[in-house]
């Protein structure tokens, strides 16, 4: 049997289903995925993309397959110069999701212990996690090379 094939990311506000994925998931090229409605298909596209909510992965019979962050563990970061604290977070590289009166990060026993030593307030929570882009406004950055 040959699996519904995917090779192409839209923006879509009406989908058929939906796949459940954590950040790091929602990173991809090529992989087999199982909707949470239970269809299994094949993610084939040409360059590694960065999926978020809203995005659709249409597959070759044109039904859309919309993305949904899941939950995971994250910490919560929040107290007194938040923007310090975000400095010091983006400074080791680590994605982050910034919010008035606070920021998400995975949890990192290393980065905690830092933030504990700024004085931050920390809580573990269980959320989905979107951090900001990368550089210049899109996708993931992974080295210095814009």
């Amino acid at each position: 049997m040959t699996l519904p094939l995917a090779q192409t990311v839209i923006h879509a506000h009406h989908t058929d289903d939906s796949v459940t994925l954590t950040y790091d998931a929602r990173f991809l090229r090529r992989k087999v995925l199982t909707s949470d409605g239970g269809i299994e298909f094949l993610v084939d596209l040409d360059k590694t993309t960065s999926l978020n909510a809203g995005d659709a992965l249409v597959l070759d019979d044109g039904r859309k397959i919309g993305v949904i962050p899941a939950p995971e563990a994250l910490l919560e970061i929040s107290g007194r110069a938040l923007v310090r604290l975000a400095w010091h977070i983006g400074n080791r590289h680590m994605p982050c999701q910034i919010e008035d009166s606070r920021l998400l990060i995975q949890r990192d026993h290393v980065i905690r212990d830092m933030l504990e030593k700024l004085g931050a307030e920390l809580r573990e929570v269980t959320e989905p996690f979107t951090p900001e882009g990368g550089a210049y406004g899109h996708g993931r950055t992974h080295s210095h090379a814009h």
